[in-house]
């Protein structure tokens, strides 16, 4: 017998589709449930490494911690990996399968995925108790219909109950409702069982007129209300959430220990991906991390991370063109720190041969690091453990380029010379010890009197976050009605509501 569902969709992008149903799932595993995330086809350049070697979307790697349970493929069994504009590499259940059109895509290979996805669901409604799964973008997107996957595809073929999560902190909310619903077939009105209102601000009574209009008009109620509240950032997927003009993501979360703090910038590169790593340095008391694209910025910065991106040869052309590539060298030459991360290590590097990601051949590196890159067609997904200053590490990789280090000092899979270093290591920040470790060098080498917090543990406030979504749910959704449409399944006898009908 399957288990109980439910497809959370939203009536824009970004309406907050991730957080809520990391907290449902929270919420359920706290009540006993045995409960999975599911996301259909994902976009997004933040991936993980499964412990089986599968790569997928880093919200549904969260998801799953929401669940307590191990990330698998079956999670995410389609991910796309924006390569520019107009193309993306496709990776079916985990693993990459080649670069494809929006056109090309959407034109139909997507449809054809239909079959393996709600396989892949069924697999997982089979060994679980619910299975909370996302949509994306918005259901309501007409013009993709036909070829639709993740919102009402999955939802029909699966018979799934729908609930649109809306932005009202972005306004019209209440009219985005409505259209969303009005917009829809016949037959994928009957599964949209109503709606959640995200991010709201003020007396909750003085919204309930507007509400009980909205069922009145719809015939479909609202399962709950979710107050705005700060620091609820998860792993991102469709972009960066910060200004590129010296604004200061909120990262200082407590007084530094030390008599100064630690100020971090990270380049922001072209195609920049798993940028998420820098969490981690966000999370420590007096570690202030900004995301900047002028070499000027630079100049202040104790610690320059170059992160990883899917465009090796673009980024360091970008970083030719703003003048950050000339400003990287004269650190590395001053023994000022700076960090690369897979992609960013790679441009650190002497020389790139690429005839895979960017087919641009030989092209010359930043020459600060004594490493060699070849791009292989075969993608490299690990997740490795090692030991790095004295602590043990742990992380994942996942890239193209096949590093060859001629010389300097050893560091993960990568190198050190002087203060720069380099690996392909996703996550290898999140090791407490370890970050603890580089901390304390690089406030050495910056001349900083800053020490690290000897308690702070990047799970632990992970698990804290975590349960912040689901106290978002338990306190403030009806979850008696919630339940009841995940346990029952997709509503029936709601009344169609045509497009364009008038309030």
């Amino acid at each position: 017998m399957s288990g109980g569902g439910l497809l959370v969709a939203g009536t824009t992008s970004d309406a907050g589709k991730s957080v809520v149903t990391a907290g449902i799932c929270r919420w359920l595993v706290r009540q006993g449930v045995k409960v999975a995330p599911f996301k259909a086809q994902n976009m997004s350049l933040n991936s993980f490494v499964t412990r089986e070697g599968a790569e997928i979307g880093r919200a549904q790697a969260m998801q799953a911690q929401a669940c307590r349970v191990e990330p698998t493929a079956l999670m995410n069994p389609v991910l796309l990996k924006p390569g520019g504009e107009r193309s993306s590499q496709v990776v079916l259940l985990g693993r990459p399968v080649g670069e494809m059109s929006a056109r090309g895509y959407h034109g139909g290979r997507q449809q054809r995925l239909l079959g393996t996805v709600l396989d892949c669901l069924e697999q997982l409604r089979g060994t679980y108790d619910a299975v909370i799964c996302e949509g994306a973008g918005s259901p309501a997107e007409i013009n993709l219909r036909r070829t639709d996957i993740v919102n009402m595809g999955i939802a029909r073929g699966a018979r799934l109950p729908v609930l649109v999560v809306g932005d009202i902190d972005r306004g019209g909310v209440f009219a985005s409702f409505f259209g969303t619903v009005a917009l829809l077939s016949p037959e994928d009105q009957e599964l949209v069982a109503g709606f959640l209102v995200n991010k709201f601000r003020g007396d909750v009574s003085l919204l309930e007129p507007g509400l009980e209009m909205l069922h009145g008009l719809t015939g479909r109620r609202t399962y709950g209300v979710l107050p705005f509240r700060h620091g609820l950032g998860i792993d991102e997927e469709d972009g960066l959430r910060v200004s590129l003009r010296g604004t200061v993501r909120e990262s200082v979360v407590a007084a530094p220990v030390g008599e100064d703090v630690l100020r971090v910038a990270v380049c922001a590169v072209p195609l920049m991906s798993n940028f998420t790593d820098v969490d981690a340095l966000a999370a420590e008391p007096g570690v202030v991390v900004r995301f900047v694209d002028r070499p000027e910025e630079l100049a202040d910065a104790d610690l320059v991370v170059v992160p990883g991106t899917r465009g090796t040869v673009r980024a360091l052309e970008w970083l030719r063109e703003r003048g950050l590539a000339d400003a990287l060298r004269r650190r590395a030459a001053e023994g000022r720190p700076v960090l690369g991360i897979c992609g960013g290590f790679q441009v650190l590097g002497e020389h790139i041969e690429d005839d895979v990601e960017s087919r641009a051949g030989h092209v010359d590196g930043l020459g600060i690091l004594p490493v060699r890159v070849r791009f292989a067609r075969e993608k490299t997904l690990t997740r490795p453990v090692g030991q790095a200053l004295g602590e043990p590490v742990e992380g994942y990789e996942i890239h193209h380029g096949v590093a060859e280090v001629t010389a300097g000092e050893p560091f993960l899979d990568g190198c050190r010379v002087g203060q720069t270093w380099g690996t392909h290591w996703h996550g290898s920040l999140e090791s407490d010890g370890f970050r603890r470790a580089f901390l304390r060098e690089v406030a050495r080498a910056a001349g900083r009197r800053f020490v690290p917090a000897p308690d702070t543990s990047f799970a632990a406030l992970r698990e804290e976050q975590l349960d912040r979504l689901g106290d978002l749910i338990e306190q403030h959704a009806d979850t008696d009605a919630l339940w009841r449409l995940i346990e029952s399944g997709a509503p029936q006898g709601l009344p169609f509501i045509p497009p364009g009908a008038p309030a």
